[in-house]
């Protein structure tokens, strides 16, 4: 073969490779689109039912699109507000703490006087079988939560049993109740700071 003809054979090939990644690349791209809005949608149906099992009752707005980003150690926090009568009465936000094997991701319904509606655990890495309780279909343990508040029980009792705090831990496995039960006195100490913001009820000049 001479090297005219190679040099053809290699534009050829080089032609034919790059036809067939451009065309991929464009069908990849046409998925994408096409399954976007569906994933999309199903994560919003997650949101909405992680949202709904810690603010029980009916409001009157798409908690989804009322929403308030509120500054935090760890970053910024995505405020959920639900309303009566126009008036923000619950918010739902995460918040998060260290556990044995890593972060344990909670969701928070708080009422506008600072009573807990519902805690739940959104994401964790706990060990099967001892740190998985506080999951509610393990264990009804997460919902000890509900009713509570910053000064019910009071601020140095928001720990558990073995650390002198009302909270039960579980056998074998006291770090992970203990990141839960720090994670959601963090957030109650969030909404506390933070209240008016979440509840839209700044007044003029105020930052």
């Amino acid at each position: 073969m001479n090297l005219a003809a190679l040099r053809a054979q290699l534009s050829y090939q080089t032609l034919l490779l790059g036809s067939v990644v451009l065309l991929t690349s464009g069908a990849l791209a046409v998925a994408s689109r096409a399954t976007d809005a569906d994933i999309q949608a199903a994560a919003a149906r997650d949101l909405q039912a992680s949202l709904a099992q810690v603010l029980p009752g009916q409001y009157e707005n798409d908690l989804l699109k009322d929403t308030v980003l509120i500054g935090a150690p760890d970053g910024a926090v995505t405020v959920y507000r639900a309303r009566r009568a126009g008036k923000v009465e619950a918010v739902v936000f995460q918040t998060a703490a260290r556990g044995y094997a890593g972060p344990v991701v909670c969701i928070m319904g708080v009422a506008r006087d600072g009573q807990l509606l519902g805690v739940r655990v959104l994401k964790h890495t706990e060990t099967p079988g001892l740190g998985d309780k506080i999951e509610p279909a393990k264990d009804p343990w997460i919902h000890a939560f509900e009713g509570k508040s910053l000064g019910a029980p009071p601020a140095d009792k928001w720990a558990v049993k073995k650390d002198g705090g009302v909270f039960d831990q579980f056998a074998g496995a006291t770090i992970t109740p203990r990141a839960v039960v720090r994670a959601v006195k963090g957030g109650l100490e969030l909404f506390a700071r933070e209240k008016p913001r979440m509840l839209g009820e700044l007044k003029e000049g105020q930052s």
